[in-house]
């Protein structure tokens, strides 16, 4: 397997506080790769620096074996980087559908794109049932399916995820989480960031386990369900 993203003694500071101190990290492709960690740890750091959202201190990031550092964030988006943020980030006084049709800003193939907009649908029928509803009057999980539908619409050959589970209630993570392992198993590359340990590691092909800015655990993620410090630290036992 090639990897897709090689992250290399990456090193985020912000505000004088060092957020991530020079962590490698790679996702192959196909993979689902879990980065887990308490809050604070550094992890939606790490997914910005890799997004282009936040310029690294330091370290190496290549996507496609192209160094990517120096890249704004639009032109990562280009390339393939599909990024689902914390707290969804929804354009509230759009419509679900203008919504779905922001992430697909870069085609112009309007067959292409109604074409994507059906597949979209059938992973969150929800969303077509009420199209012209404004995304801000949404649920917390209806807004997650549509910033994940919107990511979806640009075909990214990488989809980062930061947080899907954040805020939902039980039933809208398993729909969410649900959705995620389709499209784990259909191809799609993923590197999930989650704060809910149990849930990431059941679904992750590999994983990474983050404490105040350094990966401190790594392996398959069946394997660190099982790790007695991962159980005592993130699984409440």
């Amino acid at each position: 397997m090639s990897a897709l993203l090689q992250v290399q003694d990456l090193k985020v500071a912000y505000g004088g506080i060092n957020a991530v101190k020079g962590i490698d990290l790679h996702v192959n492709q196909g993979e689902l790769v879990a980065l887990i960690g308490a809050n604070g740890a550094g992890k939606s750091s790490s997914l910005k620096a890799i997004s282009g959202l936040l310029k690294p201190a330091s370290g190496e990031i290549e996507f496609i074996n192209q160094k990517t550092n120096q890249l704004p964030a639009y032109e990562l988006v280009k390339r393939g980087l599909g990024l689902v943020p914390e707290g969804r980030g929804v354009f509230k006084r759009m419509t679900i559908l203008e919504n779905l049709q922001m992430g697909a800003f870069l085609k112009t193939d309007a067959k292409a794109i109604n074409q994507k907009l059906e597949e979209v649908f059938t992973y969150f029928p929800r969303l077509k049932e009420r199209l012209s509803q404004l995304a801000g009057t949404l649920s917390g999980g209806e807004q997650q399916m549509v910033a994940m539908g919107r990511a979806m619409m640009a075909e990214p050959k990488l989809l980062l995820l930061d947080e899907p589970s954040m805020g939902l209630s039980p039933i809208m993570v398993e729909t969410i989480f649900d959705v995620i392992r389709t499209l784990s198993m259909s191809g799609m590359t993923i590197l999930l960031v989650e704060q809910n340990a149990r849930l990431a590691l059941q679904m992750a092909d590999r994983a990474y386990v983050m404490e105040s800015g350094l990966i401190t655990l790594t392996g398959p993620g069946g394997e660190l369900l099982q790790d007695p410090r991962v159980r005592t630290a993130y699984l409440g036992e």
